[in-house]
Formats: structure tokens, sequence, C-alpha cells
């Protein structure tokens, strides 16, 4: 009967020597075992498989088998098969990457509290979304995005973020620095506000355009700077980080009255809590803003989805450099979004996160009462002022001295120099348990320092 290799079991791969069959298997197996390829308690495949696949005696591989258990290689029990016995390890090399080390207490801005992604209402849209899902939606896709979240974008941003989306302008991202990317490489200039994330700029200069900083106040970013030798500007203004202000009203109408690309950053747009909701840039010149929106801070950014509103002349554009840049995001993380959105679980989770934050931001402002805290009224984040003659650099090592890591305003001003100092808190980035004892060291710390 002829071997059906599809139906082969476990797989295994050994370089075998022509010439001495049993011995040659032997030194095989060791080599593997011993360069840690085969690690303790992988599963051997059974005696006949691995002779059909080598082409010798069944009788060849278990004598080798058995004088690899006698030596303490391989175990083998009746029932269980033959597995790699766990040898005395040696000295691990140096890893190629230092491993992450986490902080006691993290109030480092960036990220949201990731112990409140939503599984359950994730796994049930996944198994709904999936479950009818049409044979063609494993191919390759579409670079613009599955057309049914892209509906659903379309209906969910115009509804709560005033932006005037059509599905056949939206493309979605493998989160906010694909869509940055992707817009820059198609500008030779781009103005960014300072400060300002560095790693942004970084993208920026990376897609082969030139950073021009632009000055941001208490009223946002100084769009009226804004002139002829950039084409382009990246804005935060529903929530500027890590300033925290809001885009004045005359400043918004001015950078649509400027003429150049103005890249809307909606950073933090659904977390508002003392002011009524400011509206997207967007709605206000569809051709002339590319909105930017993202579910890392609603749900969670291990999620990489991103997605941008063109204008009509960018649509092309864009998705030919998608296109050659991965082709097409991932579907089913699209379309177990899209079942969030239109059966409102999507509405039902950020209004539960922002009453979460709102709670923590108000411990944050009872604990640090007295304190000139800036930027607390939307986002996730609060900027602290140092005073005078207190560093920045002094802080944070007493900080993590403590255990304790935060942000510091220094290291977003595009150039060094005389600028302000200050601290950036993150409150979203603790779990619920871990909050209050972070906020304990926080207190005890500026009081040490003050």
């Amino acid at each position: 009967m002829a071997f059906d290799w599809a139906d082969f079991g476990v797989d295994l791969h050994l370089d075998v020597p022509a010439g001495g069959r049993r011995a040659g298997l032997e030194r095989a197996l060791r080599a593997a075992i011993r360069s840690g390829r085969l690690a303790p308690g992988s599963r051997l495949p059974a005696t006949r498989t691995l002779a059909l696949e080598l082409g010798v005696a069944r009788n060849t591989v278990a004598a080798a088998y058995d004088q690899l258990v006698a030596e303490g290689y391989l175990t083998a029990r009746t029932g269980s098969g033959t597995t790699v016995a766990a040898l005395p390890s040696p000295s691990p090399a140096a890893p190629l990457l230092a491993p992450l080390e986490r902080p006691r207490f993290d109030l480092r801005p960036g990220s949201p509290d990731v112990s409140f992604f939503p599984a359950a209402a994730w796994l049930r849209a996944a198994r709904r979304s999936l479950a009818g899902a049409p044979a063609a939606t494993w191919d390759y896709g579409d670079p613009r995005g599955h057309p049914v979240l892209r509906a659903a974008l379309a209906d969910y941003l115009g509804r709560v973020r005033g932006v005037l989306a059509h599905p056949d302008r939206i493309v979605v991202t493998s989160g906010y620095v694909q869509a940055l990317a992707l817009l820059a490489g198609l500008h030779r200039s781009v103005a960014m506000e300072d400060p300002g994330l560095a790693f942004h700029r970084a993208v920026v200069r990376r897609a082969g355009a030139r950073v021009v900083p632009l000055a941001v106040d208490g009223l946002g970013a100084c769009t009226s700077a804004l002139d002829s030798t950039v084409d382009a500007v990246v804005l935060t203004p529903a929530n500027q980080f890590p300033l925290g202000a809001a885009l004045a009203p005359a400043r918004r109408r001015a950078v649509v009255d400027w003429g150049g690309l103005v890249i809307e950053d909606d950073y933090d747009g659904e977390f508002r809590y003392d002011r009524q909701p400011v509206g997207a840039v967007q709605g206000m010149a569809p051709e002339q803003v590319a909105y930017v929106g993202t579910a890392a801070k609603t749900l969670g950014p291990a999620l990489r989805l991103g997605w941008v509103v063109l204008p009509e002349r960018l649509v092309e554009p864009v998705v030919e450099a998608k296109r050659h840049t991965d082709y097409h995001t991932e579907v089913i993380g699209q379309l177990t979004l899209a079942t969030l959105l239109t059966s409102h679980e999507y509405d039902r989770h950020v209004r539960a996160a922002r009453s979460r934050y709102r709670s923590r931001r108000d411990l944050l402002l009872a604990r640090l009462r007295g304190m000139p805290v800036r930027g607390v009224a939307a986002g996730l984040h609060a900027l602290l002022p140092l005073p005078p003659g207190v560093r920045e650099a002094d802080v944070l090592a007493e900080a993590t001295r403590r255990g304790l890591a935060l942000g510091d305003l220094g290291s977003h001003w595009h150039a060094a120099g005389d600028h302000p100092q200050g601290l950036i808190i993150g409150y979203g980035t603790p779990s619920s348990s871990r909050y209050p004892a972070a906020l304990d060291v926080l207190a005890r710390l500026l009081t040490s320092v003050a």
C-alpha cells in the first residue's frame, strides 16, 4: 500500500548521512537534542512512521531510540510514545535583546489599562462574525480593509466624532504608526507639534519627509505659523500630547484655511471628562483633512487596528502604498471590530472605560491637591510642571529607585534647549488594583522633592 505523506503525523527533520543508518540516525538525534532544536518534552514520531520517512527498516529506528533511551537522551513510556528527556541546561547564551523589565508601579503615558480589555464581548463578536463568513474571507483582501468594517466605521465616526466618512474613503491600517507613515511618505515636509512624541517624528523622517517644529501653547498648536514651506501638518486637536490642550476654534479655522494637508490624530478623542465633546476637524474640511483613529486606547494596542479617512485625491496613492507595505490588514480583527461597532458593544465599552478613567483622574487630582496639574479635561494623562530648580532627571532617578515609572516632558521637545521641565503622569496604564498604591508612591515622591 502506498504511503500517504499527507497523514504523516508528527513531523521531524533530521540530517541523516548516507551509510551506517543506525549510527547516523543516533548522531542526528543527539545533535538535535544537544542544540536545543528538539526541546525537552518534544514527542518523536513512532518508529514505523519515521522508518517510512527515512526509508530504513523499522528495527533500525527502534534500535536508535533504545540506544538514546539508555543514554538518557530520550524517555519511552508505554502508551505515551517516545519523548525528549529533560537534560541539564548548558550555560545560556546572552539574549539578543534584553528582556523588558516592568516597573513595580507604572504611571507612564501611552497605554490604556489592558486588563480592562472586553474579552467576553470580543469572543462573542468573533464567533458571530466568523460563523457566517464566506470562504472568500480567508483569501487575500482589499488593501483598503474589509468592506464590512469600513461601513461600520463610516457610521460610527459620523455619529460619534462628526467625521464625514464614506466607506470608499476609509483605509484600515495596522495601527496609527502605519497610517502616519503612509501619509508622510506622500509629502516632502511635515510640520509636527512641539512638544510631541519623538517616535512619531522618527516615523515621518523614515518615510522620507522633513520634520518642521510647530509650537504649542495653552490653546493648542499655533496653526497661524503654518506657511508654504510645509505641505502637511500633524495635529492632535482633541487632546494635544503631552500638554493636554484642545485646539482652539480660531486655530481650527486657520488650519483648514491654510491649504496643506492636515493629518488629524484623534488622540484620546473618546475620553473627555469636563467639557463637551469636541468634534473632529475633518468635519469642517473633509477634502483637506486625513482623519486618523485607532482602537489602541479604547480596546488595546495589541490589536493593531487603525483607520484613516482620506480626501478623495489621496485614496489611490495611500491604497497603493498600503498594497506595497503589507497588502492588507488581517481580517479576523476587522470583522470582530465591525460586529462590536454595529452591535453597539463598542459604545458600551467606551462609556464604561470613560467612567473608569474619569474616576482615576479624579483620584489623581485628589492626591495631588494644590499642585499645578494640567491637561486633565480629557485623555489618559496629566502634566505636572516642576518648580524652578527641580530637574526632571533627578525626580525620575528617585522615582526609579522607588520602583515608579513616569514620563518626562523633556524628551518630547524637538531640540535640546532651555525648555520647561515637567512630569507626564499616565493614569490609564496600571490595573485597578495597582493604581492606588502607585499614587501613594507618587505623592510621597513629590513631597520629598518639593
